[in-house]
């Protein structure tokens, strides 16, 4: 079984060989206008006569059972949701295994459910245990180590055995993390929806200030990604990123997050909205669901920021210069500022050749609006970045200087795209808190920053 997928990645076909003869059939052709994603989960059912396939066809990621020669086609998971990742077939017990969250889109759960499409799908993650699950199943199924964490609670780590999803042992209890998160002082947090019009809610986490005073108006900055199919709104535990937002909540800062449409767990439709404009639709969203934000009482809206590292950082750009009245600070560490200057095989997936495209390259860029920045910008990049090149942000800077724009800039040495190595992580990330002090808190950052 193998697969061939053209450059521009809209179609994709599933070739079946014969070892002994050599020849070879197109069993299942895959076509989309935008883009197909490729499969590699797929398994072989009763000794080779059918195996089972991912696919978008009905509009969400769904399982198949398809026959050998690919003319009779089952679905195995049916509903208006994602099926986010397949765990693994069981065969012997007939179901498969799969992770989705058909109710909230920032979560994630076990499901089985039986291969010969008899009953309804079950759900093993516990009922009462709500947020992000992972799993690491045994061979034959009857065990699996368990990841479960949430927004703002460290991940720990169980082994259970399955179906039933009873706990044998804890193998890492993270308890001195948890212990330590517990007892920082963290206000509220919610995760909501923002109604930005024409029928689009868009999914969001607001972290307020400690000793949150709904009297008071507060500075607020917006942690951004927004790449295809990428999610930032998960209830599921931060890391480092986490923990710096949460010490700017313990400095007077709202700190959100909002997925705009191109992201994931909400269908076709809503992912690939951004064929062909990437950074378009995503901009108008980012922008509109500021907007929106910026009108509750507690809000500071002449002290609304953004930052993004890569995608985020291109994003970071585009909503600065394009949207100058609405945010007055953004930081873009590693930015993308044009798809000409990225790798291929993830640019012409979602804007096409650019040689066909030029217009959509060229309206998704923020070099197209470096004459409309207004506010305050910090460019952060590593010179040795093995991602996104380091050309991306001398390409912005020419075209800032040539619309004579005041900026400011910090470059790592020969630091790659995760700006890393002894001293580097915490050099960047105070460099980042005092930014956000002296410009878009407005306090003197010697008061906030050892």
């Amino acid at each position: 079984m193998s697969q061939r997928l053209k450059r521009l990645q809209s179609a994709r076909d599933l070739l079946l060989g014969n070892a002994e003869t050599g020849a070879v059939a197109t069993i299942q052709i895959e076509q989309d206008r935008a883009w197909v994603e490729l499969v590699d989960d797929f398994y072989w059912v009763d000794g080779g006569k059918r195996f089972t396939w991912t696919s978008e066809r009905d509009g969400w990621t769904h399982v198949y059972l398809v026959s050998r020669d690919g003319r009779n086609v089952r679905a195995l998971t049916r509903g208006n949701f994602d099926v986010l990742r397949v765990i693994g077939l069981d065969e012997k017990g007939g179901y498969l295994y799969y992770i989705a969250s058909p109710d909230n889109p920032s979560q994630r759960y076990l499901y089985r459910v039986r291969v010969n499409g008899r009953g309804q799908p079950e759900r093993l993650s516990p009922a009462g245990q709500a947020g992000t699950h992972g799993y690491n199943v045994s061979p034959d199924f009857r065990f699996a180590f368990h990841t479960w964490s949430r927004f703002g609670v460290p991940p720990v780590n169980t082994l259970i055995s399955l179906p039933r999803h009873q706990p044998i042992r804890t193998v890492v209890a993270n308890e001195r993390l948890k212990s330590r998160v517990e007892n920082l002082r963290r206000g509220p947090v919610e995760f909501r929806n923002v109604d930005i019009g024409n029928g689009i809610s868009l999914n969001a986490y607001i972290m307020k200030p400690v000793d949150f005073d709904s009297t008071r108006k507060y500075p607020i900055l917006f942690q951004v990604y927004g790449g295809p199919g990428s999610q930032t709104v998960l209830d599921a535990w931060g890391g480092q990123q986490y923990l710096w937002h949460v010490m700017l909540t313990q400095q007077g800062y709202i700190v959100a997050s909002v997925d705009n449409r191109g992201t994931g767990a909400r269908g076709r439709d809503w992912r690939k909205i951004v064929y062909g404009q990437l950074g378009v639709v995503e901009t108008q969203d980012q922008a509109a669901a500021a907007r929106v934000i910026g009108r509750l009482p507690w809000v500071d809206s002449s002290r609304m920021g953004i930052w993004g590292w890569s995608y985020g950082g291109f994003m970071s750009l585009n909503v600065l210069f394009q949207a100058p009245e609405v945010y007055s600070t953004a930081i873009a560490v590693a930015p993308v500022t044009h798809w000409k200057y990225y790798d291929n095989i993830y640019t012409e997936r979602y804007n096409g050749l650019p040689q066909q495209n030029a217009e959509g390259y060229d309206k998704g860029s923020p070099l197209s609006y470096v004459d409309q920045l207004r506010g305050k910008l910090l460019v952060v990049h590593g010179s040795g970045d093995d991602n996104v090149h380091y050309q991306n942000t001398e390409a912005l800077v020419n075209a800032l200087v040539g619309a004579n724009k005041q900026f400011d800039m910090m470059e790592y040495p020969n630091r790659t795209h995760g700006i890393f190595g002894g001293n580097t992580r915490l050099h960047l990330f105070e460099l980042l808190t005092r930014y956000l002090a002296t410009n878009l808190a407005g306090t003197d950052a010697r008061e906030l920053v050892p």
